[in-house]
């Protein structure tokens, strides 16, 4: 067994050859290199599939021992500075590791076909394995400064596969600003890093935490600066993991590619904070303060991403914001102390919040065939709707990671976040009412997101956003099911649609037929599109190819069945088992579970606020599917029918506060850029006005000095002399005032 763990070192570097070949590859030899493009797909599924069963097998041993391992090598011997480089396997670790290699698996197969027609194809395969090899290095380090050097390849890659479509602006600024956002707390986290080495004298864990310790126990050093010290630790956890206020750039994240979303947004790279809480939750617990500001900082976050994302229409934006609420719950039941709940959230959370990811992405691969759809429109939730009958597959994987993710048993998020909301009540009432309340505006978004998408009818009057007239949008699929009856003044334009599987529909006739704009009404959504010459039968939106829809499905059987492991049987849940050297060290309870009456109770009071947010989601959206087009008619329909409730400028309010991002981005804009930029000007004028003014200044005085001296000299001796006798009589005259006084 012990030879077995010797071997683990390896876990990072496994998917480390795909970057570097490719690289020489397309180099040295770009045309074989691009005309096997497929293999180096089929590679990097390989190589990380390799670590996925080298993780397991460690996990299952390590289950079995409940013993922790460590491996360290000497780095740099320097007087009295000692740096040392290993890898530590912990249940941490392995849970980590885990998540990343199977999530990974399926991102890059669903990768394959999602990104099959991009020219980065290559491209975007290999920073996946970086970004891959940087994540496992990260969860792996044994100290600190390995940390560090992870999680600064870890914001490289991110910062490269946000604006992997660099060329759209909007992408390139997302990346920009995702890169200076994490910079901000990745400097927090060097001066924390050095401050406890300052403190300690080490970077290890096993080293840092036991002095640290013994600091404590014998009330040596500076509280206030330890404190200090780490907050500054816990700075870099809360850019990493968007939490409030540094979560400005996740939501514009999302103009990466959707498998960037699923598996960096949902599963992995925003962990890396709620790992980096775990990993020195030994050392944060014994600091004063601490542990209460990483829970309110948690559930701050939690509330307030729900209501931001609340009245979303970017799908991807939506389900953003809800994965920086679902981060909040992590965080606070960190900041409560509850370990194990915390990670037990996060392994749930990472599978449904992937399905979720991958299923939209799905859903935008579907709406980009549409003629007339940009990529902008094809994540407009407005836009959609009557998908159900086209993408059945989709829908049914969506609506479940849905109901995971609102906490409706037995799905993975019910058992994990349930227990999040029990531990709270505990630990302060306000906490437990914010955190229960959310629940049910999680219930109402991610119904919302459902609804809007997949249920009513498709919206086939587009407005768009440069205000030009409404065209009508003829759909066209692959999928077949729906026979329209086609009428035979349509049959021009039917039949001039045909599709190119490189270029979506395309025109083939030489003459070109104007839409009727008298029929804008149409009764049939989704018109099937005849090819005469091929008696070919074409209607879309489709559902998405196997390669996309199988990592789908195994997300779904995931979203199922994780949270049993949660569960316990015969006295004793395999999670806790799985935990026990940690929960160990935190002195809890290797079983939470253990009053099934009380916590049936629980789950019924958590779950009754997640089916009346459900509830609410269907009163709204429900009498709007076939005329929805804006939330302008939101609003219509508020004072018409909803007075009784609630004021239309509640509403109006609240659509207002999402939509705006709860005006945090123009808070930052004008009072923090802004800022910058005058003091940047006060500085700028400084030194050209003064500092340069003054040199400028002297060489102008000079300038005038030698121009004036130059005409006295006129060349006569007489006038040297006359000149040089007054400057002495004028000398002699104030020496002798001053040596007479």
């Amino acid at each position: 067994m012990a030879q077995t763990f010797q071997y683990a070192c390896i876990i990072p570097f496994l998917p480390l050859p795909i970057p570097i070949l490719l690289g020489v590859g397309l180099l040295l030899f770009p045309a074989a290199t691009k005309s096997l493009r497929r293999m180096w797909a089929f590679q990097s599924v390989l190589l990380l599939s390799l670590v996925m069963v080298f993780s397991i097998n460690l996990s299952i041993q390590q289950i079995n021992s409940s013993l922790t391992y460590q491996y360290v090598w000497s780095w740099i011997i320097n007087n009295d500075f000692f740096l040392e480089l290993g890898y530590l396997m912990d249940p941490l670790t392995s849970i980590m590791s885990i998540l990343i290699t199977t999530v990974g698996i399926l991102v890059l197969i669903y990768s394959d076909n999602y990104m099959l027609h991009d020219r980065g194809y290559l491209r975007f395969f290999s920073y996946m394995s970086f970004f891959s090899t940087s994540m496992l290095g990260l969860v792996t380090s044994s100290n600190l400064i390995q940390i560090y050097i992870f999680w600064e390849l870890v914001g490289i890659c991110s910062y490269l596969l946000i604006g992997f479509w660099f060329t759209r602006p909007v992408a390139a600024n997302a990346c920009q600003k995702a890169f200076v956002t994490n910079r901000v707390g990745d400097f927090g986290l060097l001066l924390g890093i050095l401050g406890f080495y300052w403190v300690t004298g080490s970077f290890e864990f096993r080293d840092l935490f036991q002095i640290f310790n013994n600091f404590v126990y014998n009330n040596e050093g500076n509280l206030f600066f330890v404190t200090l010290c780490a907050v500054l630790l816990f700075s870099g956890a809360v850019a990493k993991s968007a939490q409030f206020p540094l979560h400005v750039w996740l939501p514009d994240a999302m103009e990466g590619p959707t498998p960037i979303s699923a598996l960096m947004h949902a599963a992995t790279m925003v962990a890396a904070g709620i790992f980096l809480v775990a990993r020195l939750l030994p050392l944060f617990r014994f600091i004063p303060h601490i542990m209460n500001l990483i829970s309110l900082i948690g559930i701050i976050t939690v509330f307030f991403g729900a209501t931001l994302a609340l009245a979303q229409k970017d799908i991807k934006r939506a389900l953003a914001y809800s994965t920086m609420s679902q981060l909040g719950y992590m965080m606070l039941a960190l900041g409560m102390g509850s370990y194990r709940s915390a990670l037990f959230h996060l392994i749930t959370h990472a599978y449904s919040k992937a399905l979720l990811f991958l299923g939209s992405g799905s859903v935008i691969h579907s709406m980009q065939t549409l003629v007339g759809y940009s990529p902008t429109k094809s994540q407009n939730m407005v836009l959609m709707g009557g998908l159900r009958k086209h993408v059945p597959i989709t829908k049914t994987s969506f609506l479940l990671g849905t109901l995971s993710l609102c906490g409706i048993p037995p799905l993975g998020c019910f058992w994990s976040k349930d227990e999040i909301i029990t531990d709270s009540w505990l630990y302060s009432p306000i906490f437990a009412i914010i955190a229960w309340a959310t629940a049910g505006l999680t219930g109402f978004y991610m119904f919302r997101i459902y609804l809007l998408t997949f249920e009513g009818h498709l919206n086939v009057d587009l407005q768009n956003y440069s205000g030009q007239k409404k065209i009508s949008i003829y759909s066209v699929s692959l999928w077949g099911k729906e026979h329209a009856k086609v009428n035979k003044t349509d049959l021009p334009l039917l039949t001039l649609l045909t599709m190119n599987n490189n270029e979506g529909a395309s025109f083939f006739s030489k003459k070109v037929y104007r839409i009727n704009q008298n029929r804008r009404k149409i009764n049939q959504t989704f018109i099937t599109i005849y090819d005469f010459g091929k008696n070919n039968i074409f209607s879309y939106p489709y559902e998405s190819d196997n390669n996309i829809l199988f990592p789908i499905l195994l997300l779904v059987l995931f979203t199922l069945f994780v949270g049993f492991l949660g569960i316990p049987l015969n006295g004793l849940d395999i999670l806790s088992k799985w935990l026990r050297p940690s929960l160990n060290l935190f002195h809890q309870n290797l079983n939470n579970l253990t009053d099934w009456a009380e916590f049936l109770k629980d789950g019924l009071f958590s779950v009754s606020i997640a089916y009346l947010g459900i509830i609410l989601a269907f009163f709204f959206y429900k009498p709007l599917y076939s005329s929805l087009t804006n939330f302008d008619l939101i609003n219509l329909f508020v004072k018409k029918n909803l007075k009784i409730l609630v004021s239309d400028k509640i509403i109006t309010g609240i659509y207002d506060w999402s939509n705006n991002r709860g005006y945090i981005d123009a808070f930052y804009a004008t009072y923090f850029l802004g800022g910058i930029r005058r003091v940047s000007g006060l500085t700028d004028f400084f030194d050209r006005k003064v500092v340069d003014g003054i040199i400028n200044g002297v060489g102008l005085m000079k300038f005038i000095l030698g121009e004036g001296i130059k005409l006295l000299g006129g060349g006569r001796i007489s006038s040297y002399l006359f000149f040089y006798c007054s400057y002495f009589s004028i000398f002699l005259f104030i020496f002798s005032l001053l040596y007479r006084n």
